[in-house]
């Protein structure tokens, strides 16, 4: 299988747009600022998410946002907020007009492994070794800067290694 990570875009890997890819695509850093619980801000993922699934790629939103009801544990030791955290990143594609393969999991991947991790040959993830950064001050005053994925950078290592023109 052909796999591989957007931090790592090397010479020797051009792709000649032949190959049609399914890509994890991460969400807070990688598509918007890192706000959760909320939505943050736009960052430049959507054009350079648009010109993948024009070029005939998959993109699979791989994210560790879910849909949550209010939780205690009987020791009160475990809290979840209720909130609909997976449906508000799900909401930003579809307001985006970029159109999801799969969200959380690859929906082929099925017929040939119960792993739970969604499978795809590429991810890009504001977390991933290598991954281009931009750096900004923050307006939450407990957190003085905040990472989030370069996409200038990104689009250009897309073009690099032959996944666009």
């Amino acid at each position: 299988m052909l796999v591989y990570n957007i931090a790592i875009a090397t010479s020797n890997i051009n792709l000649k747009n032949k190959y049609k890819m399914e890509i994890c695509i991460d969400f807070d850093g990688t598509c918007v600022t890192n706000e959760f619980p909320k939505v943050g801000k736009n960052i430049g993922a959507g054009p350079v998410l648009k010109k993948l699934v024009e070029a005939g790629h998959k993109l699979i939103l791989f994210t560790m946002r879910s849909d949550i009801e209010e939780v205690f544990s009987e020791d009160e030791t475990i809290h979840k907020v209720a909130g609909n955290y997976l449906t508000d990143a799900v909401n930003w594609f579809k307001e985006n007009d970029i159109e999801l393969y799969g969200i959380n999991a690859n929906p082929k991947q099925k017929t040939w492994t119960l792993s739970p991790k969604a499978y795809g040959q590429l991810y890009i993830d504001d977390t991933a070794l290598g991954c281009p950064l931009k750096l900004a001050y923050s307006d939450n005053q407990a957190t003085m800067f905040i990472q989030y994925v370069d996409w200038v950078k990104v689009e250009e290592m897309l073009k690099t290694i032959g996944v666009l023109s």
